[in-house]
């Protein structure tokens, strides 16, 4: 949006905090150049595009609303914890901030090893935090820092841990729980979550070998054994269920129901 032409004029608009609670920390928020503005502006034209009744109209904005107040909770107390954590280098101490310290640690304990495990910490993150954005700016700048500590590149380390936290997606509890309303199987979160880690954990240990090799090359190491293994999985069960049929049980106990 920077390269368009009203995009400075809509970032003209700000709301500034200065010297928040005695420190240096200043905040800025410009409201009309976020997305959230951006999707209300098409929701107007929506409403006039399709020619919605006020009726119509009043009732997407309530959906919209629940959806919205189910989620700010966990985004109220999450984003101020995020800036705690990433500006912990203001203290009276002059300590380092929490990710670095907590990047030198774990470089220390795993080395070369990090790319591996990036992706799992982006998808905690996701778990805990209820959101890949979230999960992002808490641990970017530690991921960054880890990179840096071992020798990895950083970029592709971050972006392992964006990969990680799009993966975490599907176990965050609020997403596990809006999918199980809208499919009709409320109070079987904890099923659904737990058949999910199998996708999930593909996914990670999929993401970290190929992190391992984008960052230390093919060889004989952890990175290509886990690509490797992963394949051979997969051609495994794409073989085995594939001719058996065993991947549709659904339709036998559709067909015995629809005899009934």
């Amino acid at each position: 949006m920077n390269d368009l032409p009203f995009g400075n004029w809509l970032k003209q608009a700000s709301i500034q905090f200065e010297n928040v609670l005695g420190t240096s920390i200043s905040i800025e928020s410009t409201p009309l150049f976020l997305p959230g503005f951006i999707m209300i502006v098409v929701s107007a034209i929506g409403f006039f595009l399709y020619k919605m009744s006020g009726k119509e109209y009043g009732l997407a904005l309530s959906s919209s609303a629940k959806m919205i107040i189910s989620a700010a909770p966990a985004l109220l107390f999450s984003v101020p914890l995020v800036q705690v954590f990433i500006n912990s280098d203001i203290n009276a101490l002059g300590y380092e901030s929490m990710p670095l310290l907590l990047a030198e640690s774990v470089s220390n304990l795993t080395g070369d090893n990090w790319p591996v495990i990036a992706p799992a910490i982006g998808a905690l993150g996701a778990f805990v935090a209820g959101s890949n954005t979230i999960s992002n700016m808490m641990f970017s700048l530690f991921q960054f820092g880890t990179a840096e500590n071992v020798g990895g590149n950083p970029a592709t380390v971050v972006a392992l841990q964006a990969v990680g936290g799009a993966a975490g997606n599907m176990i965050c509890v609020h997403n596990v729980v809006a999918a199980s309303a809208a499919a009709g199987i409320v109070g079987k979160e904890g099923v659904l979550i737990r058949k999910v880690m199998i996708p999930l954990t593909y996914y990670l240990v999929f993401a970290g070998g190929l992190g391992y090799v984008a960052i230390h090359g093919v060889g004989f190491n952890i990175g290509t054994l886990l690509v490797v293994a992963v394949i051979l999985v997969l051609v495994i069960l794409v073989i085995k269920y594939g001719q058996s049929g065993q991947q549709y049980p659904y339709k036998k106990q559709n067909k015995k129901s629809s005899n009934m």
